[in-house]
């Protein structure tokens, strides 16, 4: 039987109950005492079990997926998970890959249906034992609060923190720019994004050296740090440091932002509205363009305007902005004429194809190597261990080399996987005809008929970037479909984006906006 190991510490390993090095042994004697069981690989996380996007669990389960081990053996099963339901995917996963699961320290395995009940019982102490840890912490940090001190994160602009007692101290050299910006917007009564403007016109930036927005003023004049004051689950404290503004200045400016309604987190937002967000990109700074609207005496009209123009003005990026009903119509009938094209969709298929099949063996050749190195770097672990457990290698020096291999091993195993993917993509063909017809109805029947949701839905899947230099020149590139997409009238499936090749990307003819 082919098995492989899984092992994981969240944080230092010296402060770990269960080390790498003491996982790896018990499981290490724990196969050497079955018969017909031979190690065919390991995997290894230094991350926090709470999540499952872990690289070598990862890893661990797409190698399941294509049957290259038999069982995979942990030391506990809160190696690999600490939630039910986090622990039931993986499981879940296993058994349609026909893969077991056991724990060397607990007699249960998935082979049984009494053992896959006990595991799923051992998944509920490990959450419960998380959720014991969380509350700790919470009662901790909420104690802390209530003596005034900081809790931690990122220091508010304005102070540092004082090394030895963790306690925040003022920034002289920032302290005057938040008193500006109280001042500003309080006695003058401007707004968020005119404190910004103001700010940066007279050369302040943030501590990072950026410009201000309205939204760093805003975060500054809602922090009740500012007014000696401590915010930890919706509870305010007296806190230890000293304010850099007086409460009766900071109460206004609190009441003046509900006035004016610039708390953005409380603001309603419909991002179908913008069909093309996330997807146009600004040639001039690089930066994405998103949706924004503004009132008119009769109407409301909706734009796109690069991200470090709305933020920081025109000081951040000088593109133009793009009425949003003309780019988003341009865009949809760009796209169905470009895929209605016949020939330059025939040559598309070709190029792409040309470039996949041009790459495939040198990713073969590539793939054999790195293959034949992590069975090398393999073996040499067992010989280590062996070297150990004859008396002929000390316990310390084992543990440095082993730890070298297996971070090499984490290495291969990484591009061993990467490789693989770029195999099945490179063994893409291309659609045929009549998967490029029933595209294109699915284009014509999102516009004809579909909702803004199915729109933007179809456009994430064919759009794969849309470059704006100016009005006059906006460039979209479309992608080339692996497979016929589905219906978005009825699924609201994209396997387009999972599938999609990574050569195959259409250039349109630029658009021009009037």
């Amino acid at each position: 039987m082919r098995i492989r190991t899984y092992t994981r510490i969240s944080t230092d390993e010296d402060h770990q109950p269960y080390s790498l090095e003491a996982q790896d042994q018990r499981l290490g004697a724990y196969i050497q005492s079955q018969e017909d069981w031979v190690l065919t690989g390991r995997y290894t996380d230094r991350m926090s079990g709470s999540t499952l996007d872990r690289p070598d669990l990862q890893r661990a389960l797409a190698d399941a997926r294509l049957r290259r081990y038999d069982l995979l053996l942990v030391y506990r099963v809160d190696r690999v998970a600490r939630s039910v339901r986090g622990l039931s995917q993986i499981l879940e996963e296993l058994d349609r890959a026909q893969v077991v699961f056991r724990s060397a320290t607990e007699p249960f395995d998935t082979a049984t249906p009494a053992g896959r009940m006990m595991v799923q019982l051992l998944g509920i102490f490990a959450e419960f034992e998380r959720a014991t840890l969380i509350d700790r912490v919470i009662n901790g940090m909420e104690r802390k609060a209530a003596r005034g001190g900081f809790l931690g994160g990122p220091v508010p602009f304005g102070y540092r923190v004082q090394p030895k007692t963790g306690l925040l101290i003022v920034d002289e050299t920032e302290r005057p720019v938040v008193e500006l910006i109280f001042a500003q917007y309080v006695e003058k009564r401007l707004g968020t994004r005119s404190v910004a403007k103001w700010l940066n016109e007279r050369g302040h930036r943030t501590r990072a050296g950026r410009h201000w927005s309205h939204v760093t003023v805003f975060n500054v004049l809602r922090h009740p740090v500012y007014a000696g004051r401590i915010a930890f689950r919706g509870n305010t404290y007296d806190a230890m440091h000293k304010p850099l503004v007086n409460l009766p200045t900071f109460e206004a400016a609190q009441r003046l932002l509900d006035e004016r309604g610039e708390d953005f987190s409380k603001r309603r937002t419909n991002n179908t509205d913008y069909m093309l967000s996330g997807l146009v990109s600004c040639a001039r700074c690089g930066n994405h363009y998103v949706g924004a609207a503004a009132h008119g005496r009769s109407a409301r009209y909706r734009y796109y305007v690069c991200f470090s123009r709305q933020r920081y003005g025109e000081h951040g990026c000088q593109a133009d902005r793009l009425p949003a009903d003309e780019l988003d119509e341009a865009i949809l009938q760009t796209m169905l004429a470009t895929y209605a094209d016949e020939s330059r969709m025939a040559r598309a298929v070709a190029d792409a194809c040309q470039r996949a099949e041009e790459d495939l063996p040198q990713h073969r050749h590539e793939l054999a190597t790195v293959e034949a190195v992590i069975a090398k770097t393999e073996r040499a672990v067992e010989r280590y261990f062996a070297a150990f457990e004859g008396e002929t290698l000390s316990a310390k020096r084992l543990a440095g080399r082993v730890a070298e291999l297996d971070e090499r091993l984490n290495e291969l195993n990484t591009r061993r996987q990467e490789l693989l993917d770029a195999i099945d993509h490179e063994r893409w063909t291309g659609p045929t005809e009549t998967d490029l017809g029933d595209l294109k109805e699915t284009i014509e029947e999102a516009i004809r008929a579909g909702t803004p949701a199915q729109r933007k839905a179809l456009l994430r899947m064919l759009v794969a970037s849309i470059t704006v230099e100016s009005r006059e020149a906006i460039h979209p590139v479309f992608r080339l479909p692996a497979e016929p997409p589905v219906r978005l009238m009825s699924t609201m499936v994209d396997p387009v984006v999972q599938h999609a090749n990574r050569f195959a990307r259409i250039e349109a003819f630029p658009i021009c906006l009037p």
